[in-house]
């Protein structure tokens, strides 16, 4: 724990997770194996232009994506990082579309991806939806009478409260980046956000392509997450 003027303070811990972390929960990395969905690139589901051409293809993609989301339960790393608040303050990050975290218990998340289970307003972004069915249908209107789409980031659009993704990073006294392969800008810069004097871990199967500064944790978020929070204790 940290100490300010002879009082103890509870630690800053912030999460930057990935697709990694919730792969062990049945949810596929989004990419694949191939980068094709159902023989189609994901360019073609999941980008301004795809939407603009063909809108019915991009909800059925995303339709998908939010019906293995329900279908699926958060899993022991999650659990690890919820948990974790009861003794520090926990702020995750993550390129995560699915409310797995939320649905651990984690209350202070920001997903700077979007996510699926909402929709929005094609013509005011602060027009977002909690969905109460796992589809978007075409004609399902915003009140200003716009078509919904996804509450999500597609290819080529802005990442979604960036800067106070930074802000978070920069506050941190440890962090842990769990569950991606830092492939994706601007999220993957997150990491030089963090102080030179916090503990940064990251944890991965591979031992490729860990950040400067960071100790590697090499094994499944379902194993290393809970291990080194346990450590903590």
């Amino acid at each position: 724990m940290s100490s300010k003027g002879g009082r103890r303070m509870r630690d800053r811990v912030v999460f930057l997770t990935g697709a990694g972390t919730s792969v062990e929960s049945g949810l596929p990395t989004f990419r694949g194996s191939d980068g094709l969905w159902e023989g189609q690139s994901l360019e073609d589901v999941a980008s301004p232009s795809a939407w603009a051409k063909n809108p019915a293809g991009v909800l059925a993609f995303y339709d998908a994506r939010r019906r293995a989301v329900l279908a699926a339960q958060p899993n022991a790393a999650h659990d690890a990082i919820a948990a974790l608040e009861n003794t520090c303050d926990v702020i995750v990050i993550t390129q995560n579309i699915d409310d797995l975290h939320e649905r651990a218990g984690s209350t202070n998340v920001l997903h700077i991806h979007g996510e699926v289970l909402k929709a929005r307003s094609t013509v005011d972004p602060n027009l977002v939806y909690p969905l109460s069915k796992p589809t978007i249908e075409i004609g399902d209107l915003c009140e200003k009478g716009s078509q919904l789409r996804p509450h999500v980031v597609f290819f080529e659009e802005e990442v979604i409260a960036l800067k106070e993704a930074r802000k978070a990073m920069r506050s941190a006294h440890r962090v842990v980046v769990v569950g991606t392969s830092l492939q994706v800008y601007p999220a993957a810069s997150l990491v030089y956000e963090a102080p030179s004097d916090a503990d940064r871990y990251f944890v991965s199967p591979d031992k490729q392509g860990v950040p400067n500064g960071y100790m590697l944790l090499r094994g499944k978020a379902t194993a290393e997450v809970p291990r080194l929070l346990q450590e903590w204790q």
